[in-house]
C-alpha cells in the first residue's frame, strides 16, 4: 500500500468555525518544525544527526490496519467525533498509511541518561511526529504515531511496536488521565497483519507478533533529553550530544519552549525567563512524582529521555501499579540494580532535574539551577504528597505526627502483604456517627485482613533466590571487585534485598494461616487505634454538622482512592483476547478505567456490553482483585 502524498493545508474561516472536524480538515499548525532546525538529509537510514532537532521521515505502511480500540475523550481533543473514528479510512490515517492534509511527518532527535549513564543520541526510534493540531478551544495538541516504522534514530531496532506493548501503553495513558495524573493521552490503538519477531523475556524463545500503532497526544513531546543533544563529551563513557557546541540551537529550543508552553512567564530578560521556565519544570516534575507515589504507580524506565518538560507522564514501557505493597519491586527486567523502583522514584526524578540543569549550563548558571533543585524539589514533593495523603486518609487538618501515621500504614501493608489500592479504598468504610462513634472494629478489621496475602503467598514472595552462603560470598567478592556483580547481572540492591528476604522467610516458614492472621490482626489493630484517634481530632462529635462533615470526608477519600487500576492480569486478558481479534475485552477495560473512582456496580458501568460476561466479572471482582502470584509478570523493555 502506497502512502498518499500530503496536500497543502488551507485554513478557511468556515473551517475554523466548525465544532467537529474530519481527518481531512484538521487544523494543523506545525510550529515546532518551523521553529527548530531540521536535518537536511532526507534519506531514511540510521545515523548521527548533527545540528538538527528533527528529521523529516515518512511512516512505513502497515498491512491491513484495523481499529482495536479508541478513546472518544482523547480524540475529542482533536475535534474528532465517534463518527470519524468509525470510518473505514480511520485505521489508515491512524496507522500512517494515509497522511492527513496538513500533516508533516518527522522524527525527533534527543539524547538521554539511561540507567545513570549518558547514552548519547537516542531519538524517536519508533515514534513519528504527525503535526500539531489547533482545536476549537484554541489548544495546541501535538500528535504522533508510535510503531510507525524505521527512523534515523531506530539504531538496531525495526521501528515497530507489537499489539501487546501498544495496547498496554494505550490503556495506561488513559488510565492515568482518569486517575487525575498529568499524562500524555492515547487516541487509538490500531492492529495490523504485519509481523515482527520478539523475544518477550529475553530467554531465547522468540515468536512472531503482530505490529500495532498507538496515536499519542500531548501539548509537546519535548523532553529533558531534547536538551541533552548539546551535552559535551562524557568523561567516563566518551559519549556526547550530536549538537554539542551549538548554543544557538539550544537558545532556539529554550525560546520555543518558553514562548509556546510557558508564555505566562513574562520577563524581558531572556536568561531570567529561561531560569524561571526551568524552575517551573522542576516543580511540575516534583508534583508529578508525588501523584505517582500516591497511587502506587511505578514508571519502570525513568531515564532522562522519558521525562517531559511539561511535567507529564510520558513513554509507557515496563510500568506497573503495585498490587501487594512492595516498594522494592522491579517492574523492568532490565533494571537489575533496582534503580527505578517505587522507593527510588522521587530521588531519581530529582537526579534527572540536575541532569537537565547540566544540559542548560551553556547558557545558564549551573550552580544556581542545581541549588534550586536541591532546595525546592523535595519540599514541593512533600507539600503535594502530604496533601494527597491527607485526602486519601480523610484528614482535614495538618499535624506533625501525620507522616508517622502514614509510614506505619505502609509498614503494615508490607508486613501483611496487603494490596495497595484496595487497602486505601477500604479506609472510607471506617465510619463514625453521632450515636456510635466507632463502627464494630472487628468487622472493619476483617475487611482489611481480606486484602492481606496468605501465608503461602508470603513464603513464595520472600523465598530467597540464593542460599545465604552464596550471598555472603558474593558480598565479599564485591567488596574486592565491585564490577563482579554487574558481570553476573546482579547488584548491591539485589544482595541487600535477598538477605532481608532470608530473615523474613525464616520467620514465616513454619507459620500457619491462622498464626499469620493473628499477627496481621494485631498489626492492623494497633495502627487502626492510632488512626481512629487521629480522625476524632478533626471532627467534633457534638457538632450539629457532624454527619454532614463525615459524609464529605468519605466523598473526599473515595475521590482520591481509586477503586479500579490497570492491574497486569486485567490488561493481559485484554491482550490475549485482542491477539485473537476480539477487542471487546479491551473496550470493556477502557470503560472501567474511565470510571476509576466510581462506586457504581460494574454491571452499571458496563451496561452496553454482554450481560453474562459482565456478571461473571462482577461476581469474581475481576477488575478489583489483585492477581494470583502465578499471573504476576516481570516485564522487560521488549516491545
Amino acid at each position: 500500500m502506497k502512502l498518499v502524498k500530503n496536500i497543502k493545508h488551507i485554513v478557511s474561516p468556515l473551517k475554523n468555525s466548525m465544532s467537529t472536524k474530519t481527518f481531512e480538515t484538521l487544523n494543523f499548525d506545525n510550529l515546532v518544525l518551523r521553529t527548530l532546525p531540521i536535518d537536511p538529509i532526507t534519506e531514511n537510514y540510521v545515523r548521527q544527526v548533527k545540528d538538527a532537532c528533527f528529521s523529516k521521515i515518512k511512516p512505513t505502511p502497515l498491512q491491513n490496519p484495523r481499529m482495536a480500540v479508541y478513546s472518544k475523550q482523547a480524540m475529542d481533543l482533536l475535534d474528532l467525533d465517534e463518527h470519524q473514528l468509525e470510518r473505514k479510512e480511520a485505521p489508515e490515517y491512524l496507522s500512517g498509511n494515509l497522511l492527513m492534509p496538513g500533516s508533516e511527518t518527522a522524527a525527533h532527535c534527543y539524547c538521554g541518561h539511561q540507567f545513570g549513564v549518558f547514552a548519547g543520541q537516542l531519538g524517536d526510534g519508533a515514534a513519528i511526529y504527525l503535526g500539531e493540531v489547533i482545536n476549537r478551544k484554541n489548544e495546541r495538541w501535538e500528535i504522533q504515531l508510535k510503531g510507525a516504522g524505521l527512523t534515523p534514530y531506530s539504531r538496531s531496532a525495526d521501528g515497530r511496536k507489537v499489539l501487546r506493548s501498544t495496547l498496554r501503553e494505550f490503556m495506561c495513558s488513559e488510565a492515568m488521565h482518569f486517575l487525575g495524573v498529568p499524562t500524555t493521552r492515547a487516541g487509538s490503538c490500531v492492529v495490523s497483519d504485519s509481523k515482527v519477531v520478539r523475544d518477550i523475556f529475553y530467554d531465547g524463545n522468540p515468536r512472531m507478533e503482530r505490529c500495532a500503532a498507538v496515536l499519542r497526544i500531548a501539548p509537546t513531546f519535548i523532553r529533558f533529553g531534547s536538551f541533552e543533544i548539546f551535552r559535551p563529551v562524557d568523561p567516563d563513557y566518551g559519549n556526547k550530544g550530536p549538537s554539542f557546541g551549538r548554543n544557538d540551537i539550544l537558545i532556539k529550543m529554550l525560546d520555543y519552549v518558553s514562548d509556546t508552553f510557558y508564555s505566562h512567564i513574562k520577563l524581558d530578560n531572556p536568561h531570567e525567563k529561561y531560569e524561571q521556565v526551568f524552575k517551573e519544570i522542576v516543580l511540575r516534575t516534583a508534583r508529578l512524582v508525588a501523584e505517582w507515589q500516591s497511587i502506587g504507580w511505578v514508571h519502570g524506565v525513568l531515564n532522562t529521555d522519558n521525562m517531559s518538560i511539561m511535567g507529564l507522564t510520558i513513554d509507557y514501557g515496563p510500568f506497573g501499579f503495585l498490587d501487594r505493597y512492595d516498594p522494592d519491586h522491579i517492574f523492568n527486567g532490565s533494571d537489575t540494580a533496582g534503580r527505578y523502583t517505587y522507593r527510588n522514584q522521587v530521588d531519581i526524578c530529582e537526579w534527572n532535574c540536575i541532569k537537565l540543569a547540566e544540559a542548560l549550563s551553556p547558557v545558564l548558571d549551573l550552580n544556581q539551577l542545581k541549588d534550586f533543585v536541591k532546595k525546592n524539589f523535595k519540599s514541593e514533593f512533600d507539600r503535594v504528597y502530604m496533601d494527597k495523603m491527607r485526602k486519601k486518609f480523610g484528614l482535614l487538618s495538618t499535624k506533625p505526627s501525620d507522616s508517622d501515621l502514614f509510614k506505619k500504614f505502609f509498614d503494615v501493608m508490607y508486613e501483611t502483604g496487603a494490596d495497595f489500592t484496595n487497602s486505601f479504598r477500604k479506609l472510607s468504610l471506617l465510619k463514625f456517627s453521632l450515636d456510635k462513634t466507632e463502627m464494630n472494629m472487628s468487622e472493619f478489621l476483617n475487611l482489611l485482613i481480606k486484602e492481606c496475602a496468605s501465608i503461602d503467598d508470603m513464603r513464595s514472595f520472600f523465598k530467597p533466590k540464593m542460599p545465604k552462603e552464596t550471598l555472603d560470598k558474593l558480598h565479599a567478592a564485591a567488596e574486592e571487585n565491585p564490577g563482579i556483580l554487574e558481570y553476573f547481572g546482579l547488584s548491591e540492591v539485589f544482595l541487600r534485598n535477598q538477605l532481608k528476604f532470608i530473615e523474613k522467610y525464616e520467620k514465616l516458614k513454619d507459620k500457619t494461616n491462622e498464626e499469620k492472621k493473628k499477627i496481621d490482626t494485631e498489626l492492623w489493630s494497633s495502627w487502626l487505634h492510632e488512626y481512629s484517634n487521629r480522625i476524632k481530632e478533626d471532627f467534633d462529635v457534638q457538632s450539629l454538622n457532624f454527619d454532614v462533615n463525615m459524609s464529605e470526608r468519605i466523598k473526599m477519600m473515595n475521590s482520591n482512592n481509586p477503586r479500579f487500576i490497570l492491574r497486569n492480569h486485567i490488561v493481559q486478558e485484554a491482550i490475549e483476547k485482542a491477539e485473537k481479534n476480539d477487542f471487546t475485552e479491551a473496550k470493556m477495560l477502557l470503560k472501567i478505567l474511565e470510571n476509576a473512582f466510581s462506586e457504581e456496580p460494574i454491571e452499571n458501568i458496563l451496561n452496553n456490553f454482554d450481560s453474562e460476561a459482565v456478571k461473571e466479572k462482577s461476581a469474581s471482582r475481576f477488575y478489583e482483585n489483585p492477581p494470583l502470584p502465578t499471573k504476576c509478570v516481570r516485564l522487560t523493555c521488549s516491545s
